[in-house]
């Protein structure tokens, strides 16, 4: 059957389709070589996209040519129109041709009645064939394989089936022979450019054929087979590519769910290839290193929302697998923290998740350093709109404009240093969207962000600590967990709330030792209702978030689901739970009657399920609450929805992991060079110290002993020298993140000087 594309007596939508849907011409001819770009102008074929008429049929843009019938189009799906074209209407009926009146021979030849062709090629084979070449220099069998292969969904199927007679329609299995596509592909870079060729021109052919209907699952086969191509890295296929990720991106939804599946089988090499080669093509597509190998922009906006639907594929893949195939990091694309990512986000939050294409619908893909960078923003507006709005009614009042009403002013003593901070928080709720301004009571520092550190870091390690009783810490997670004691005012779990929500909203890293799961449930529900009563911060929990936070009760756990033995007669245990409130030992039934209900065979997962949602959920139920508002009540922003669980805790929290090394590498100098004798002892002693004065060393220096989003760079950390006695101490001023040495004689003497100041850090030491 052969394949005509005609370009007459098309509509000018049909026509616009064809200017904007351009595949690059693969001349078998031709002498360049694969790195080559296409050439402008691209021949106007037309690309087929699914389009649909408005009474719901398909459009129809090629033209099968039948042996022995002249100029004959398909029409209806099986209706072929009459021979000679001047046959008379009222005669039509008896003189045209049918599919089902033309011999056997011609009607197999339709797409709608496909026959495998019979491919017996084993991986073995095609090895030998590629070894038998490179001896010989004869690559014709190898290139008629490929040419072949590539030329249609059918040859791919015919030649990648595991076995052309079942149908393979299972998410669990896709039916292709792994194996040999590897091989296929991992030889095709051997291969001469000729060879290469011929496998592009065949992805043409194959991207050229047009279906009505559903796409079948063996269609999909070829879709995940020709995804995988590696040829796809070049620019010079960037053309081919774009119009195979667009019609992997149009499937309809239930397609998606077993590509999806079909995805998280493959080998965790393979499936990161075809991430970076997305990647790949979206930095490439925005920031070209050569623009005149690539159509303009104007002409193929479609490119990069289809690879990223298709990335988001890969990503929920990923999300789907029983252990992540890769982390969620590596789905960020570090191109993005270069475009205008703050018009991405005010485009999103004006049309949300409409037709027009924003990179924050697939905020998967946005780093956290975007992520932190839209938050930052998003808080300076509101921080500059509260501050107006207070402006503006002192001065409608005509009352006296003081600058201090612009800030968040917080005022507190050391010693009620919990209490105060309750009282000023309270006292100062409406301004909470304020710049955070802190001041104690009785000392002369001004507060340019050191202050605010330290308050922040001197209330976390309060309040978390075991004897206040408002968290329990277990040791062998190394997390804290909200106390299930019940009381009858919450308040101080708000202040919590509140801190985590100040932090992000003023960039402030906090040293919380949280389980993941408490950040899930906080993104529960984006915006604070107004209604108290619907329930908040009831997440989905698992097994796997309690191993988290109690991970000998979640070992336990397990086992019960994985005994053989007779579950009721050996664990004699009933649907009813106890633990330990303030010295009590108080039971609970995990549903009605459960203290009379053995816990079985049949229902131990139904108990352990309850199990986890009353530890993680309802037991803590009122604290959380109170603790959900407190936060939200700060950070009730669109941009918190771009963010994943993990990455709210890394904007809070920071990373507890240190490298000092880097932080070398980025240190600036005042007074002293980076290889002045005292600058080299420095290092030498602060790369040998234990990571416990590693952090009293960051704490000492910056007010806080985690790392911010951006790494140790982001610190802008400062080693200045002072002309004073080498008795001092090293001195530091947090707000700057600066630490001042006086030039010590030996290493010795740095290393003694620098262990006592960093030992006795806190406060100003003024009354």
């Amino acid at each position: 059957m052969l394949l005509n594309i005609t370009r007459e007596n098309h509509t000018p939508l049909h026509q616009a389709e064809r200017e904007r849907d351009r595949l690059p011409p693969i001349s078998s001819n031709s002498s360049s070589g694969l790195d080559r770009g296409p050439k402008l102008p691209y021949p106007s074929l037309n690309f087929i996209s699914n389009h649909r008429k408005e009474d719901g049929s398909h459009s129809l843009s090629s033209q099968f040519i039948l042996p022995g019938i002249r100029h004959g189009m398909v029409r209806h799906g099986r209706e072929l129109p009459p021979i000679c074209p001047n046959v008379r209407l009222k005669h039509q009926h008896q003189h045209r041709i049918t599919v089902d009146n033309l011999p056997p021979e011609v009607r197999a030849r339709f797409a709608s009645d496909p026959v495998m062709p019979l491919r017996i090629k084993t991986v073995k084979e095609f090895q030998e064939d590629i070894e038998r070449a490179t001896v010989s220099g004869d690559w014709k069998q190898v290139h008629d394989f490929y040419l072949t292969t590539f030329g249609s969904f059918l040859e791919l199927n015919a030649a990648f089936k595991k076995d052309s007679s079942p149908p393979f329609n299972t998410i669990e299995d896709s039916g292709i022979n792994t194996k040999f596509v590897n091989a296929v592909y991992d030889a095709l870079s051997l291969t001469p450019p000729d060879a290469q060729r011929a496998v592009l021109k065949g992805i043409i052919n194959s991207l050229l054929r047009e279906w009505k209907g559903r796409r079948t699952k063996d269609d999909l086969r070829a879709y995940f087979i020709l995804v995988q191509n590696p040829q796809c890295t070049s620019p010079a296929t960037y053309v081919i590519y774009a119009h195979l990720l667009r019609q992997i991106a149009v499937l309809v939804e239930a397609d998606h769910y077993f590509l999806m599946h079909w995805f998280k089988k493959l080998s965790q090499k393979r499936f990161k290839q075809l991430v970076e080669r997305l990647h790949l093509f979206i930095s490439t597509r925005l920031f070209p290193v050569k623009p005149e190998e690539l159509p303009p922009m104007a002409k193929c906006s479609w490119w990069i929302p289809s690879a990223t639907k298709v990335l988001s594929l890969l990503n929920a893949a990923n999300i789907i697998s029983s252990t992540p195939i890769l982390p969620f990091v590596d789905f960020y694309n570090p191109t993005l923290d270069h475009t205008d990512f703050m018009e991405d986000y005010r485009i999103w939050q004006t049309q949300g998740n409409s037709t027009r294409f924003t990179f924050c619908q697939f905020a998967f893909i946005l780093s956290t350093v975007v992520k932190k960078a839209v938050i930052q923003k998003d808080s300076e507006q509101q921080m500059i709109s509260m501050a107006r709005q207070s402006l503006v009614d002192k001065v409608s009042r005509r009352q006296r404009v003081d600058m201090s009403l612009l800030f968040l002013n917080i005022k507190v003593r050391r010693l009620q240093l919990v209490s105060d901070s309750m009282d000023e928080l309270t006292r100062n709720r409406a301004d909470l969207k304020k710049k955070l301004k802190v001041s104690f009571v009785g000392e002369a520092g001004l507060d340019m962000g050191g202050l605010t550190k330290e308050w922040f870091l001197l209330l976390v390690r309060q309040i978390f600590h075991t004897d206040y009783g408002m968290f329990t810490f277990f040791k062998d997670s190394h997390c804290h967990w909200f106390s299930s004691w019940k009381c009858d005012n919450f308040s101080e779990f708000r202040l919590v709330g509140v801190l985590m929500g100040l932090a992000v909203y003023n960039s402030i890293t906090l040293d919380i030792s949280f389980p993941p799961c408490v950040y899930k449930k906080l993104l529960t529900l984006p915006v604070v209702p107004c209604d108290l009563d619907p329930p908040v911060g009831m997440a989905t929990l698992t097994l796997d978030d309690l191993q988290q936070v109690m991970p000998d009760l979640s070992h336990g756990l397990a086992e019960l689901l994985s005994y053989e033995g007779n579950v009721e007669e050996d664990f004699c245990t009933t649907f009813q739970v106890s633990q330990e409130e303030l010295g009590v030992i108080k039971s609970y039934n995990l549903k009605p009657g459960g203290d009379k209900i053995p816990v079985t065979n049949q229902n131990r997962k139904e108990y352990v399920q309850l199990y986890v949602d009353f530890l993680l959920n309802k037991s803590i139920y009122r604290q959380f609450t109170t603790f959900y508002y407190g936060f939200h009540s700060v950070c009730a922003s669109d941009a918190l929805m771009l963010l994943r669980p993990e990455e709210v805790e890394i904007l809070v929290c920071g990373s507890p992991n240190l490298d000092m090394s880097s932080l070398q590498k980025a240190a600036q100098y005042e007074g002293y060079s980076k290889t002045d004798p005292t600058i080299r002892a420095f290092w030498d002693v602060v790369l040998g110290f234990p990571l416990k004065f590693q952090k009293r060393l960051l704490h000492f220096s910056t007010g806080s002993d985690r790392v911010p989003v951006g790494g140790m760079a982001d610190l802008n950390f400062k080693i200045s020298k002072i002309d004073a006695s080498t008795d001092w101490l090293p001195i530091s001023h947090t707000c700057f993140n600066q630490i001042c040495l006086p030039p010590y004689k030996n290493k010795k003497e740095l290393k003694q000087k620098l262990t006592i100041a960093i030992s006795n850090a806190e406060g100003f030491g003024l009354e």
